[in-house]
């Protein structure tokens, strides 16, 4: 209503020259002038192109200002892998003496995966900045535009209606790429881990914005969207945990069993095995349950990541011979099968059906003579 009174209280002139809503210029020149032409053509090439350029100034602050953002949160992200490459490092170089080349191999892997991480957020905060000011300078066009008069309706709402289609088809498109974001500045997971995301396991072997590709045990190549995977299971960071529940009779001396597992274990760990590193001393837990058939006694060791398989498998295999040289039984399931022996001058029993099929052809006559 207060627009529809300021409207009618204009000069008709004044609003076929400048418009509506007048600037200073326009309607100076008409006061000073009244020559609508003369109006117009300076509304045209100050008022208008000075509002253009105001609205792309604010548009280069506001890109900017975005991109300061941006930049500052990828610094934060460097900042921490550098600080948990340091604490890893720290960590390890504490065990360098005695681990020899072993320890200086983790360095070297330390580094790699810090630099790894690196330029991954480095690489993210470039698309990052690339979207920012795509956004902001498209919004400013827009702007711009309508301030020089064009008629913006049709477009927006034809622009609305292909966003709108494209959004419901790629919905699942966006949700991989946000998702991938994610994984990128939380630092899931990266190229040499190995990981389950549940709808497969295995090394990764390439991480995108979209897409995780896995290599599972079996060679079998996986390329899972990263806005289906919910939960990770990473064994490749920092340290790893291979428990092992051993079974013995429930005859065997417990402490003597539990005695010599330690001593398996410990042997392992003081020889320091290239592809089965130990980093702390293992432990026995204790008796973990009483199965159909065998008592089991759980064993803890800690290792270096993804060396947990090769621990395990190394130290049953040690564990099979020293059971064997101290006397202790691996239990497994036994039963009890009785064997009734035939005497072979017996007369043969004549099969049941067979006898069934006599008696059945014996009713049938007695029932016939009947």
């Amino acid at each position: 209503m207060p627009e529809a009174v300021t409207t009618e209280l204009l000069d008709p002139g004044l609003v076929d020259a400048c418009g509506e809503s007048p600037g200073f210029t326009c309607e100076w020149v008409w006061d000073a002038t009244d020559n609508e032409a003369l109006a117009g053509l300076v509304d045209w090439l100050i008022e208008r192109p000075l509002k253009v350029a105001v609205i792309l100034i604010g548009a280069v602050v506001v890109n900017r200002l975005v991109k300061r953002a941006i930049d500052r949160m990828v610094s934060r992200l460097v900042e921490s892998r550098t600080r948990e490459e340091g604490e890893a490092e720290a960590e390890s170089s504490a065990r360098l003496a005695r681990l020899g080349r072993r320890a200086r191999g983790r360095l070297q892997k330390i580094h790699d995966q810090a630099e790894r991480s690196r330029q991954r957020a480095v690489t993210l905060g470039v698309v990052l900045r690339g979207l920012a000011g795509t956004a902001v300078y498209a919004l400013a066009l827009m702007v711009a535009l309508g301030e020089l008069g064009l008629d913006l309706g049709p477009l927006i709402a034809g622009a609305g209606i292909v966003g709108l289609a494209i959004g419901f088809g790629a919905q699942s498109l966006v949700s991989d790429f946000i998702a991938g974001i994610f994984i990128i500045i939380e630092d899931q997971y990266g190229v040499g881990d190995i990981v389950d995301v549940g709808a497969a396991s295995g090394t990764v072997e390439k991480v995108g914005l979209r897409t995780t590709t896995l290599r599972d045990v079996n060679g079998t190549m996986w390329t899972i969207p990263n806005g289906e995977i919910r939960r990770v299971g990473n064994s490749s960071q920092l340290w790893a945990r291979t428990v092992l529940d051993v079974d013995v009779a429930y005859d065997t001396d417990i402490d003597l069993a539990a005695s010599v597992i330690k001593e398996v274990a410990d042997s392992v760990w003081q020889e320091e095995v290239e592809s089965a590193t130990i980093i702390e001393e293992p432990e026995i837990w204790g008796v973990q349950s009483f199965g159909a058939d065998a008592i089991s006694i759980r064993l803890a060791v800690k290792t270096e990541p993804n060396e947990q398989w090769a621990t395990g498998r190394l130290i049953r295999a040690r564990l099979k011979k020293a059971f064997d040289a101290n006397g202790i039984e691996i239990p497994f399931p036994q039963r009890t099968v009785w064997v009734n022996q035939v005497d072979e001058n017996a007369p043969a029993v004549k099969p049941v059906t067979t006898i069934r099929q006599d008696l059945l052809g014996k009713r049938s006559g007695s029932d016939g003579d009947e």
